[in-house]
Parts: C-alpha cells; structure tokens; sequence
C-alpha cells in the first residue's frame, strides 16, 4: 500500500509484531525518511490490519493503524487511524505543510488500495 501510494519502503520483512519499517518521501538527498515499528497487528478471516508507531528519526511522534474489514455482507471497508504531533524543529515549524502533506498522503493511501482492490478482483 505504502509503495502504491508513491512512498519510497525500506523494510525488514513482513508486518509482524516488531517488524520495523521506514516511508520516504521526497527525492534523493531531500527524502525524509520516516522509521516505525509494527506494534500490534490483527489476522482474522474478515479483517487484517496492523498498527504503528514512530521511533526516533521520525518527524512526527505517534502511531498510525490500517485495517481492512469484510462485513457481513461482502462490502469491503478500509480504515485508517493516526494520531501525532511533531517531534522536530521542521515538523514544528512547518506545522500547517505538513498537516498537508499528511492529508495527501491518507488520500494516496486510500486511492492506492482502490485500485489494489480493484486488480484482485
């Protein structure tokens, strides 16, 4: 999803509790990296999601939850949860670009998993 929605992924495998992960965005020397660690994930047979949180060398401080949900009636839901404040001088200073940013980003999340859907089908 993340790379579907043009964030750049450095990984150590898949999302499992502990598993860390890290989203770019930008280009070359001016992408800014944003590391995180899985730190809780739910694998049942109508819904699949994980959560995580910041670690240092993150912008923001917080955590951010994704989860996909079949209901009872076949429709599928995607739900996307996060909370943060800043945790750098940029962050701070650039406060309203980077709610912005963050807006964009939900967006390209939920555009990209349309169309993930969509090619499963």
């Amino acid at each position: 999803m993340h790379r579907a929605a043009g964030l750049a992924v450095r990984a150590d495998g898949p999302a499992v509790v502990g598993a860390r992960m890290a989203s770019g965005t930008g280009v070359g020397p001016l992408r800014i990296w944003a590391p995180c660690e899985v730190v809780w994930l739910r694998d049942e047979p109508e819904r699949y999601g994980f959560g995580y949180g910041t670690l240092p060398g993150h912008p923001e401080r917080g955590e951010e939850a994704f989860e996909v949900t079949v209901d009872h009636e076949g429709q599928v839901w995607f739900d996307i949860r996060a909370f943060s404040r800043p945790a750098t001088w940029y962050a701070r200073v650039g406060s309203p670009v980077v709610r912005r940013i963050q807006d964009a980003v939900t967006d390209r999340y939920v555009s990209a998993m349309r169309k993930l859907a969509s090619a499963r089908r």
